[in-house]
């Protein structure tokens, strides 16, 4: 069974600690990591690329010191490595534009407003690990109890 993380960064703790709590669900098949900025998400990434583990998902707040979200999920999404890994976009703050950057150049797939329902945002965990999975070509199977149902029909059924 493959590595698979979620990678969660916003530099305020109360909503990193928040983030991964809401999470916390995933714990027996999936590692929630947490980072408190784009630069430290860029070298933990690398670092599990390097060990041979996956980033499933990248949850990412937008207004950061350094880089803003759609900079860190922009430069993720060129990267070959990091081809498969979706990401999220969290925030209370991006402007429409923002939104559309985020949309065109890091190619999101999903988009939360803070505060955002905690049931909302672990379904769509579920959905994007799931489609990860596929779109990796991992064996299903090790997964399969985890995995969203629909997700699995709708590859089953392109096979």
């Amino acid at each position: 069974m493959e590595k698979l993380n979620v990678v969660c960064v916003d530099d305020q703790r109360e909503v990193l600690s928040a983030v991964a709590q809401d999470l916390e669900m995933f714990s027996d098949w999936l590692s929630i990591e947490e980072c408190e900025s784009a630069g430290e998400a860029l070298a933990f990434m690398d670092e599990l690329d390097a060990q041979g583990e996956y980033v499933a998902v990248l949850v990412s707040d937008h207004v950061m010191p350094e880089k803003t979200g759609i900079q860190l999920l922009t430069e993720v999404a060129q990267d070959i490595r990091f081809k498969h890994t979706k990401k999220v976009l969290l925030t209370g703050q991006a402007t429409h534009s923002d939104t559309i950057t985020a949309i065109n150049a890091a190619g999101i797939d999903h988009y939360f407003e803070k505060p955002w329902n905690p049931q909302q945002l672990q379904n769509a965990i579920r959905t994007l690990v799931s489609e990860y999975v596929f779109q990796q070509g991992f064996d299903y199977l090790e997964y399969q109890q985890h995995l969203d149902s629909n997700v699995v029909l709708k590859y089953l059924r392109e096979i």
